[in-house]
C-alpha cells in the first residue's frame, strides 16, 4: 500500500490516512454544531464590529425563514450572492444553506456580460447584492430568471452610528455606489425582520445534494459551474481540518480572511474549516488598501492567515508590516497560485512563520495537496495528497508515470466535484468514469510522495521544441532585488516558434532591461532566457490577485519594449 501511496509514510503525526465523511450529513449540520458549541465566541469581525456564533445563528435562521417563508424558495433552488467580505456574506450564505438552497457565488467585479451568463446559466431565482454592484445587476436582470433581489450597504450591520457613517462615506464621499433602480429589491435588514416571523425550515439534506455552483474556467472561454455537493464540502473540511487541526486550538484562533469568501479557497478554509474549530474570521473588505490592511492586522491579534502569493508579497512591501507582532502567528497558508521562493523566504524572515503552500482547484473543493505545517523552510513543493486523496502523474496517453517523470497531475477523492452544471460534454473531458480528475497542471512526484507543479498546461511556452515553464522563469526573476512582480509569457517568433517575454513591475525604478537580461543570463539556460522585457506600472490580476498571464498573451498590441 505504502509503495502505491508513498506520501502516507511522510504524513504529519496524527493525520489519518482516511477521513470519515459520514461524520456529518450536510454542511448545515456542521454549521449547527458550531453555533451550539461556540455560541458566545466571536465568529466574524469586520470594521471593528464582531458577531458571535449565537448572533450568526439567529440572523442566518431569520434569513432562511425569509427565503422559504416569504419568498417561497424550495430545496435545490439557486440563489446568487454578490458581495465582498462583509458581515452580511456569512449570514446570507448560511441562511441559504439552512434553507436547502444552492449557493451561486458571484464575483462582485463581474461585468454585465459575465453576470448575465452566470445568472442565466445557473437559473438563479434570487440574488443578494451589495449596493456598490447593484447597477450591474440592473443592466441584466430583465434577461435572467432572477425574481427576488435583496440589497445591502457595507455598513448595514455595523451598528449605530458607525454603520450610518460608513454608508454615508461610501455613497457620498467616496462615490462608490453608482445610481441604480431595482424597484423589487428588499433591504437586507428588512428581510431579516420579515424572516423572524417564520420558523427555520426543516430540510432533509444528503451528501449528494448540491451545496454550491462554483463558477470556473473563464480562462478557457465560457465559465462553467462546478457542482460541489454537501459531501464534497464536508470531505474537504474534514481533510483540511485533520491536516491543520493539531496545530490549532479550538475556540482560540483568529484567521485573517482577505481573500473573498466567494472564492473557493477562502470559502472552505476560512468560512468552514475555521468555523468548525470555533475560530474568529477577521474579514478584510478591501485587501488592496494595503496600509489599511496592515492597520487591521495590528488590531486583530491574528494566529492564522490564508492568501495568494501576490497578497503576501504586497504585505511584505507595505511599510509597517514588518513591525507587527507575529508572536501568535501559527499558520500561513498560501494557495490559489504558485508561492514564489523569494516571497516565502522573506515571509519566514519577517514573521518567523513558514509560508506553507497548498494546492487545489475549484473542482476539488479546493484542497488536494498540502505541505506539512512543521515544514522548516520553503521546499518548492505543493505538498502531499491529503487524507482519502489519490494523486498520480499521467502521460499524454493516460498511462501512470513513475516518480520523477513529468506529466499531467491527476486527482481522485471524495472532494472531487460531481461535474459541471448542465455540461456533460465538458465534464467528460476532465472527469473519468473511474473518478480521476484531469487538473490541466503539469507536475512531477518525488519518491517520498511530494508533488511539484511544473506549470499550467496551457501556459507552457515552446521554444525551438523545448518546454519552458513560466513559473520557473518567474521564480528566478523574482529573486532580483529590483523586481516587485513579474509575469512570463510566450510570444510568437519566426526562428524558434515562441520566445519568452517578461512583463515586470519594478521595485527599483533604476532597473534596466540590460541589467535584468544579464541576471537572467547568469541564472537561466539559453532557451529559457527572456528575449523581450517590458516594464509596466501594474500587471492584470484576477479578483483574488492571481496574475493573468492570459491577458498579457492576448495583448496583440503589446509592442516589444527596448530589447
Amino acid at each position: 500500500m505504502s509503495n502505491e501511496r508513498p506520501w502516507l509514510a511522510h504524513y504529519p503525526a496524527g493525520v489519518p490516512a482516511q477521513i470519515d465523511i459520514n461524520e456529518y450529513a450536510s454542511v448545515t449540520a456542521v454549521l449547527e454544531e458550531a453555533f451550539e458549541r461556540f455560541r458566545d465566541r466571536p465568529a466574524f469581525a469586520n470594521f471593528g464590529r464582531k458577531l458571535s456564533y449565537g448572533q450568526i445563528d439567529a440572523m442566518s435562521r431569520r434569513f432562511a425563514g425569509y427565503l422559504t417563508g416569504e419568498l417561497g424558495l424550495a430545496k435545490g433552488d439557486r440563489i446568487a450572492i454578490m458581495m465582498p467580505n462583509v458581515l452580511q456574506y456569512p449570514i446570507a450564505l448560511f441562511g441559504a444553506l439552512r434553507a436547502g438552497l444552492v449557493v451561486v457565488n458571484t464575483n462582485p467585479m463581474y461585468t454585465a456580460r459575465e453576470l448575465r451568463h452566470q445568472l442565466e446559466d445557473s437559473g438563479a431565482k434570487a440574488i443578494v447584492v451589495l449596493d456598490n454592484f447593484a447597477a450591474t445587476l440592473e443592466e441584466v436582470i430583465a434577461e435572467t430568471g432572477v425574481r427576488h433581489v435583496v440589497t445591502t450597504g457595507i455598513g448595514d450591520l455595523l451598528g449605530f452610528p458607525k454603520g450610518a457613517l460608513v454608508n454615508f462615506a461610501v455613497r457620498h464621499v467616496k462615490k462608490m455606489v453608482p445610481p441604480y433602480r431595482l424597484p423589487q429589491a428588499v433591504r437586507f435588514r428588512d428581510a431579516l425582520a420579515r424572516g423572524a416571523r417564520h420558523p427555520l425550515p426543516k430540510v432533509a439534506q444528503s451528501h449528494d445534494d448540491i451545496a454550491f455552483l462554483q463558477y470556473t474556467g473563464g480562462t478557457t472561454g465560457v465559465a462553467k459551474g462546478a457542482m460541489l455537493t454537501h459531501g464534497n464540502m464536508i470531505a474537504n473540511m474534514l481533510q483540511a481540518g485533520a491536516w491543520i487541526g493539531a496545530n490549532l486550538k479550538q475556540g482560540q484562533e483568529v484567521v485573517i480572511t482577505a481573500l473573498p469568501l466567494y472564492h473557493i479557497f477562502s470559502l472552505t478554509a476560512n468560512g468552514l474549516v475555521f468555523m468548525r474549530l470555533g475560530g474568529l474570521s477577521w474579514l478584510i473588505t478591501n485587501p488592496r488598501d494595503m496600509p489599511g490592511f496592515v492597520k487591521e492586522l495590528r488590531a486583530s491579534g491574528f494566529t492564522a492567515i490564508t492568501g495568494v502569493n501576490t497578497l503576501f508579497n504586497g504585505l511584505l512591501n507595505t511599510p509597517g508590516f514588518a513591525d507587527l507582532d507575529f508572536s501568535r502567528l501559527r499558520l500561513s497558508l498560501g494557495g490559489g497560485m504558485a508561492v514564489q521562493r523569494a516571497v516565502a523566504e522573506r515571509w519566514k524572515k519577517v514573521t518567523g512563520c513558514t509560508l506553507v503552500e497548498a494546492y487545489g482547484l475549484t473542482e476539488t473543493s479546493p484542497a488536494a495537496c498540502i505541505n506539512p505545517l512543521d515544514l522548516k523552510d520553503y521546499n518548492g513543493s505543493i505538498g502531499l495528497p491529503i487524507s482519502s486523496t489519490d494523486a498520480a502523474i499521467w502521460s499524454e496517453d493516460n498511462r501512470p508515470l513513475p516518480p520523477g517523470e513529468v506529466g499531467e497531475l491527476m486527482i481522485r477523492g471524495p472532494q472531487v466535484m460531481k461535474g459541471y452544471w448542465n455540461r456533460p460534454d465538458e465534464t467528460a473531458k476532465v472527469l473519468g468514469p473511474d473518478g480521476w480528475l484531469h487538473t490541466g497542471d503539469i507536475a512531477r512526484m518525488d519518491e517520498n510522495g511530494y508533488f511539484y507543479i511544473v506549470d499550467r498546461k496551457k501556459d507552457m511556452i515552446l521554444v525551438s521544441g523545448f518546454n519552458v515553464y513560466p513559473n520557473e522563469v518567474e521564480d528566478v526573476v523574482m529573486q532580483h532585488p529590483g523586481v516587485a512582480e513579474v509575469a512570463a509569457v510566450g510570444v510568437p517568433d519566426e526562428h524558434s516558434g515562441e520566445v519568452v517575454k517578461l512583463f515586470v513591475v519594478r521595485k527599483d525604478p533604476g532597473l534596466t532591461v540590460e541589467a535584468l537580461k544579464a541576471f537572467c543570463h547568469d541564472n537561466l539556460t539559453g532557451y529559457k532566457r527572456p528575449k523581450v522585457i517590458e516594464f509596466r506600472d501594474a500587471l492584470p490580476k484576477s479578483n483574488v490577485g492571481k496574475i493573468l498571464r492570459r491577458e498579457l498573451r492576448d495583448e496583440k498590441k503589446a509592442a516589444p519594449a527596448a530589447g
